[in-house]
């Protein structure tokens, strides 16, 4: 694969039609991304990742906490995780769409 166009509300309707919060969407051997969904409210059960991760927030809001760190997320808010650090969402007031990369691909 050379070049690939993604459109956000395909994916948003592919990922609600698999019935799941997490939808992966890119596999290449450098990385992978997917969008998530956590509704109002909900409660994000991850864990760490063997990868370094990079989140982009296309809508919602709610707070993260990473390691010792604690922020709130908007919309437009963009996260970096190394791999192996614990970290997750919560007090979600808005439901969270997020756009997520791991470099490399998620194992």
């Amino acid at each position: 694969m050379l070049v690939d166009f993604f459109n956000i509300v395909e994916l948003q309707k592919r990922r609600e039609q698999g019935g799941k919060p997490y939808l992966e969407f890119l596999r290449v051997p450098a990385m992978s991304a997917g969008i998530y969904a956590l509704p109002t409210d909900g409660k994000d059960s991850q864990s760490p990742h063997k990868e370094d991760e990079l989140y982009y927030v296309v809508r919602g809001r709610a707070r993260m906490r990473v390691a010792a760190e604690e922020h709130i997320v908007t919309e437009g808010s963009v996260i970096f995780v190394a791999a192996g650090v614990q970290h997750y969402f919560h007090e979600i007031k808005e439901e969270l769409i997020v756009l997520v990369f791991f470099a490399p691909a998620e194992s």
